[in-house]
């Protein structure tokens, strides 16, 4: 695989079936790098072919009604500054009518259980400003730390309140309103209640807490239905019974969020003690949170060893497998009585397609990328593990065609608490189909694998060698010897947020790296204080935070280090990366040219974040690749 062939192929997401339990409609994404943007259309699979259903260039997140005649998404307006509104179109004939003109757009959509109404997350300024240039031209005046985000930029003078929309007249109301902002909405079943998730506490600004809340769709006043702590779904049962997805905490934590039921009394009655993540999507995708069957079985997609699985949760706690295997599924939505289902489903060789699942068998449903597996050759990984100080370490190598040597690409993901795996990644067949012999594996730090694995790095980053930077420094030599043609005389080592982090501590312990790429990374903790945007992420890995912990801080920056680094190395960068801020590039990139290390700075302008690898535009996507490749060439022989 080429970058200039990023956008030949596509991906479908938000498989919803239609409540006849035979049609589904689902979300197909494709790069377009002529008009240098994505194109997002409806598709519908009408039981015999999957056809386009829309004809917008930003379709997506549809909701059918409950009588399956209509078919609600938000549809995005052409150019940048579109907002994303409400859409209605009817299935059996008839154009997408726009309903809605919020300031900022609607973010979700959820129908009444009747049908009669429609609640949305809308957004709106509360700066008391009407023009937009003179909002632009004055000064920002900034009350709290959390006042900007990544890929949202500006967020202090914005809040999303939930509307309830009538669908026939297009009236609206609205629910919520305040000062704090609410997400994740669903309906009770007598539609009478919605709940919802929101930061209310004084410490939201730097502190990752929220709580559910519920709120009477007339007259009412919301109400916490649970301490702070840290919650990603909640929603109703058939029976009426309210069920959360997360945990109690006041602090950011890494442990596994757990299913609650919500008792009559108000208690919290914890229903899983699952060691792995529910809802793994990043971001979180409603189609692999926890999802009602008609009698009350919660069924949810959960992440296991580098692969996405199924698992259904009975009334009474008991868990069973319904579906998994060696790739993602990226959604799951079942029929009321869970015999069927439609999902969307990615492995290494395949970006996806949407399948159907009749309780036993799956059949595929689309081609969308016939096309694009015909022209190209993808390579498909083979999977090793090692022991690392009494650790199982879990990866996989990727090898180009052929016998002969090829150089050992190394590498190393963000997070630190995500993980490789089963799915369709470009950038690895990128590599792969460049010549190089790629090795990915899920150090300590990864989720996916427990606990005990994923919060290992926490207040170790200062230790002579982190238990996570231990693990990936053994895995190139331990994947040479089970995969010879690796060649570790030419080794190359990237990784991104996290991953540039490590790729920097790694390179300034080991010298034998011929060609680096730190994208996107921190690599000090002190000037990370209060410029990025999870404030809570040191304290959550260090243990520590300012002004307190300057010393420990430090100590646990790879800037500390990195006068130990000689290997020729490109750092790349966004300008309006707000995670990781760009001062973090300049500081390393500045660093090794003082020292005399072979060195660029690949800066990215403003507009891009900290995602663009992952969703930059499309254009830059490409331009990206090209540097890391002739970087790379440049330093180590390729076999192609």
């Amino acid at each position: 695989m080429r970058p200039d062939q990023l956008g030949d192929f596509r991906v479908p997401s938000d498989a919803y079936l239609h409540p006849d339990g035979e049609r589904a409609v689902f979300v197909v994404t494709q790069m377009d790098l002529d008009a240098d943007e994505y194109v997002r259309q409806l598709w519908l699979w009408d039981g015999t072919s999957a056809r386009p259903l829309t004809s917008g260039r930003a379709d997506f997140n549809p909701r059918w009604s409950p009588d399956g005649g209509t078919l609600a998404f938000l549809r995005k307006g052409p150019g940048d500054d579109g907002k994303a509104q409400l859409a209605l179109m009817p299935i059996d004939g008839g154009e997408a009518e726009t309903i809605t003109d919020f300031e900022l757009g609607v973010s979700e959509v959820a129908w009444s259980p009747d049908g009669t109404q429609i609640a949305v997350v809308a957004g709106e300024y509360v700066d008391g400003i009407d023009d937009d240039e003179e909002r632009q031209r004055r000064p920002r005046r900034i009350g709290h730390p959390s006042f900007r985000f990544d890929t949202k930029g500006w967020t202090y003078d914005r809040r999303s309140h939930v509307w309830i929309i009538d669908p026939s007249t297009h009236e609206r109301s609205q629910l919520t309103t305040g000062d704090c902002s609410e997400t994740s909405v669903g309906w009770s079943p007598e539609g009478t209640t919605i709940t919802y998730l929101s930061a209310t506490g004084e410490d939201r600004w730097v502190n990752p807490h929220n709580q559910v809340f519920t709120i009477p769709t007339a007259d009412g006043e919301p109400h916490a239905v649970t301490p702070k702590g840290s919650w990603s779904w909640s929603g109703f049962a058939p029976t009426g019974t309210l069920y959360t997805l997360g945990t109690v905490t006041d602090r950011a934590t890494l442990r596994p969020s757990q299913i609650h039921r919500v008792t009559w009394d108000g208690a919290l009655d914890q229903v899983t003690d699952f060691d792995r993540n529910l809802n793994p999507q990043h971001p979180a995708s409603s189609l692999s949170a926890p999802q009602f069957l008609e009698d009350g079985t919660i069924v949810c997609v959960m992440e296991d060893r580098g692969a996405h699985r199924v698992v259904s949760i009975d009334t009474d706690g008991a868990v069973s497998d319904v579906a998994g295997g060696r790739r993602l599924i990226t959604g799951w939505c079942p029929s009321d009585d869970g015999s069927s289902a439609v999902l969307t489903v990615s492995t290494p060789t395949q970006p996806g397609e949407v399948v159907w699942w009749d309780g036993s068998r799956e059949t595929v449903l689309t081609s969308l990328n016939d096309a694009f597996l015909d022209e190209v050759d993808l390579i498909e990984p083979q999977e090793f593990t090692f022991d690392s100080n009494g650790h199982e370490i879990h990866g996989w190598v990727y090898l180009p065609p052929g016998n002969e040597s090829v150089p050992l690409l190394f590498n190393i993901h963000g997070g630190p608490a995500t993980q490789y795996g089963w799915g369709f990644f470009d950038e690895f067949q990128v590599y792969a189909g460049a010549g190089y012999g790629v090795v990915a594996v899920n150090p300590r730090g990864s989720s996916g694998y427990g606990y005990e694995h994923v919060s290992a790095p926490c207040g170790r980053w200062s230790d002579e060698m982190p238990p996570d930077i231990a693990d990936l420094i053994a895995a190139p030599a331990v994947a040479a010897e089970q995969f010879p043609r690796l060649d570790v005389g030419q080794k190359g080592i990237m990784g991104g947020s996290h991953g540039g982090l490590a790729t920097a501590m790694i390179t300034s312990m080991d010298q034998s790296y011929r060609s680096a790429v730190a994208e996107r990374g921190v690599y000090n903790w002190v000037s990370m204080a209060g410029t990025s945007d999870i404030p809570f992420f040191i304290r959550l890995y260090l243990e520590t935070d300012m002004p307190d912990g300057v010393d420990e801080m430090w100590k646990a920056s790879a800037l500390a280090r990195a006068h130990g680094i000689t290997t020729p190395t490109l750092v790349i960068h966004s300008e309006t990366d707000y995670r990781c801020p760009v001062e973090q590039g300049q500081q390393l990139f500045s660093l090794l040219y003082k020292q005399g290390v072979e060195t660029e700075l690949l800066l990215f302008p403003t507009g891009e974040g900290h995602e663009l690898s992952r969703g930059g535009a499309p254009k830059h996507r490409v331009e990206r690749f090209d540097a890391i490749l002739a970087w790379h060439e440049k330093h180590l022989t390729p076999a192609v």
